[in-house]
């Protein structure tokens, strides 16, 4: 169809097409560096722990911050947008023979990733790192009844604060900055209201380091269970809410997959804006549970877009995908899950919205579930196409051979 009788489809319902694809232009996306190479990071060698597991071993992964930075470098090539880092403190980048550990990280340590954001004119986001590291005891740090633990990862989560600041000044761009630990037990605790005691009193202590609330967005993640963990976690929906409710600067962080699955979070979303200025997103695919699987334009992600874009709170939520997948090319799997919450995106900002929430408010049911249904075939694809064509990405399915090329001449030789 020509686009402009697809604009004019669209007007007929109040859909200014071009107004749309100019909102989704500037909507930043945060992209999680922990893709490219399986959560593996640079500060050390060993498995990951503290109920993280990438399956798959699909050749080419980045071992390097030289090779984890230009895969990353590919895969934007490939997405249409306005993009953000994600970053992870285990991403630390040390040169000439230094380290530091969790606790004695400084902002020199990611220096690199900040010239690679400046230049491609991109925001940071961060995240103590709270798994994989000798000193997560018992499989707990924050909530921990070791003083001497909890101790060391309130110093991590301190330093990691003023890393974000460094963050938000470098770019010029706010930082948000997750917490989020896999704290729990694999049986049956006697003791549930201690961990929560301790954990709530760490994040206190963490959050007491002086920062600007104008650049550094600190914010808590829940969880319903993790691996090693399947009987409590610390860090529960109830738990996380309320600290971020009670605690002011702390915004709420939900994971889609951080939940029972026959919750969603697309009803979460305005529920959790009618409370708070700012909530945050991680944004995966749960498949029977929090796997992290590669974003797909499937409902829910749809209705989790939707639902930010009908309540006028594209600047009130930061978006960011979290997934990670070493059965499939790594570089595929980012452009695949970016490209899908942008289509989403776009889907969502090309609703009638006002005539919509006017036919509910009128009770005109019947018009309304008509005209959702009907909307399900208008020419969104021609929209995408030429979103795309404007930001100079391939529309189609095309981009593949570009990164089969990448992975013939570069993944392969690794």
């Amino acid at each position: 169809m020509n686009f402009e009788l697809v604009k004019e489809k669209y007007a007929s319902v109040g859909v200014d097409v071009m107004a749309a694809i100019e909102t989704l232009k500037n909507a930043p996306v945060s992209l999680h560096c922990w893709q490219g190479d399986d959560v593996g990071g640079f500060d050390n060698e060993g498995a990951l722990t503290g109920g993280i597991q990438t399956t798959g071993n699909y050749p080419g992964k980045a071992t390097t911050p030289e090779q984890l930075l230009a895969d990353m470098d590919k895969a934007i090539s490939l997405m249409p947008g306005k993009k953000k880092l994600n970053v992870h403190a285990c991403y630390a980048i040390f040169e000439n023979g230094e380290f530091a550990d969790r606790d004695k990280l400084e902002p020199k340590h990611f220096k690199k990733w900040v010239e690679f954001a400046k230049e491609r004119n991109m925001g940071i986001d961060f995240n103590p790192t709270f798994f994989s590291h000798d000193k997560v005891k018992d499989g707990l740090t924050l909530s921990s009844p070791d003083k001497a633990t909890r101790d060391f990862w309130i110093e991590h989560g301190k330093a990691c604060i003023r890393i974000s600041e460094y963050f938000a000044k470098e770019t010029g761009v706010p930082c948000v900055m997750n917490i989020w630990t896999g704290d729990g037990f694999k049986d049956i605790p006697s003791d549930r209201l201690g961990p929560r005691v301790r954990y709530k009193e760490s994040i206190e202590a963490i959050l007491s380091e002086p920062f600007d609330k104008n650049l550094v967005k600190p914010c808590v993640e829940s969880k319903v269970f993790g691996i090693g963990v399947e009987s409590f976690t610390a860090g529960s929906a109830e738990f996380s809410l309320t600290f971020a409710a009670t605690h002011d600067g702390c915004l709420p962080l939900m994971d889609n997959g951080h939940y029972h699955p026959t919750e969603v979070v697309s009803d979460k979303i305005p529920a959790l804006l009618a409370f708070f200025p700012e909530i945050a997103l991680h944004i995966t695919r749960p498949i029977r549970w929090d796997s992290d699987h590669v974003v797909l334009y499937d409902d829910e992600t749809r209705e989790m877009a939707k639902e930010i874009v009908r309540c006028g709170a594209i600047d009130r939520v930061y978006m960011a995908l979290d997934f990670f997948d070493a059965s499939i090319n790594r570089i595929s799997a980012w452009v695949v899950g970016f490209r899908s919450w942008q289509k989403a995106m776009l889907n969502a900002l090309c609703m009638p919205n006002e005539l919509l929430k006017k036919l509910q408010d009128e009770n005109r049911m019947t018009e309304l579930m008509v005209m959702q249904e009907e909307l399900k075939l208008y020419p969104f694809n021609e929209v995408w196409e030429y979103y795309c064509k404007e930001c100079g990405v391939e529309p189609t399915e095309k981009w593949l051979d570009e990164v089969l090329t990448y992975e013939k001449e570069v993944l392969s030789k690794r």
